[in-house]
């Protein structure tokens, strides 16, 4: 019985010291990966986006038509316009493609985006303009690289989830700008991530990974402008980068890395995965969260029906024409 005891007391002390020789690995490790600087381009974009050519002159026929003088489209007016159309376009982005709400809350001021003891407590940041709040000072660069590069203002990886932002033109950006500084500013300051032990070893070990390290290239220009709004599989490519964070890059699905570990697998998006779907059924799930066979999707897609309702006719049809025309990769079984 003695022997018996000694050996589990032996076994019990290992593991602890192992534990935490890895814990205390794991720890250095991720102080590494989260202390560096990360280079990127410098970019710079107007916020707003002035109006093109052919917007102002649609304007001035439009007065002419009127039997006004269409010479009287002042700069300053140009300008007004100008703001009202990018707030406009911000407005449709942030509510029907782009799913900032979901991390930084309905008015901006912070939200939730993992919060789980394991894995640890990863809040989306105030980011309006108000006492806690991120942006303020923040240029069209800074922008670019917290949205586009996982890159905080100071250099640092941040826990953005840039990749699905990867294609997101400059205007968008823009724009999206512009809706947030229209809103009310919160005041509010959000504590930063805190990695639980779990998350920490997953980390260390590359089993979660920093958007950062995932996207590629930070020196590659971006799209000045999105393609045209058209129910093509060009225009849907653009649209179904935001759905590569969950389903993967070749929209195969899988296990959803870095999410909430209670989520189930994301489907494949790929014609081998929606084999027999119709386009009226895909239309259900992003509108109204029924799968092809009756059933409610589950959380995080459940998440996504309140974006699909406000996507427009033309983008759905664009996102269904992409969707059929990728490689088919095959479900695992």
């Amino acid at each position: 019985m003695k022997i018996l005891l000694k050996i589990l007391l032996g076994i019990v002390v290992t593991l602890v010291v192992g534990g935490g020789a890895l814990y205390g690995w794991a720890s250095y490790k991720d102080r590494v990966l989260l202390t560096r600087r990360i280079p990127t381009h410098e970019v710079d974009f107007p916020i707003p986006f002035p109006l093109t050519a052919d917007e102002v002159a649609s304007l001035r026929a439009q007065r002419a038509a009127a039997g006004e003088e269409p010479a009287a489209l002042s700069d300053a007016e140009l300008e007004r316009i100008a703001r009202e159309r990018a707030i406009e376009r911000g407005d449709h982005l942030v509510h029907a493609r782009y799913g900032c709400i979901e991390c930084h809350g309905q008015d901006f001021g912070g939200g939730v985006m993992l919060d789980d003891p394991l894995i640890g407590r990863l809040l989306g940041p105030n980011i309006t303009a108000g006492e806690g709040g991120r942006t303020a000072s923040f240029s069209a660069s800074d922008w670019d690289r917290i949205v586009r590069h996982g890159i905080r203002s100071d250099g640092l990886p941040a826990a953005m989830p840039s990749t699905d932002f990867q294609l997101m033109s400059d205007q968008e950006l823009s724009d999206i700008v512009m809706y947030i500084r229209s809103r009310p500013v919160v005041n509010k300051t959000v504590p930063p991530v805190r990695l639980g032990p779990l998350g920490k070893v997953l980390l260390a070990v590359g089993a979660m990974t920093l958007p950062v390290d995932v996207i590629k290239d930070h020196i590659a220009p971006h799209p000045e402008y999105p393609p045209q709004a058209q129910p093509t599989a060009e225009f849907g490519a653009h649209l179904a980068h935001t759905c590569t964070g969950c389903h993967g890059m070749n929209l195969a699905g899988g296990p959803i890395v870095g999410g909430d570990p209670s989520w189930p697998p994301a489907p494949n998006l790929t014609p081998d995965g929606m084999a027999g779907w119709t386009y009226e059924q895909f239309v259900a799930v992003l509108r109204q969260g029924r799968k092809s066979d009756g059933s409610q999707v589950r959380v995080p897609m459940s998440m996504m029906v309140t974006f699909g309702q406000r996507m427009t006719d033309v983008e759905l049809r664009a996102l269904w024409a992409y969707l059929q025309s990728v490689p088919p990769v095959a479900s695992k079984k």
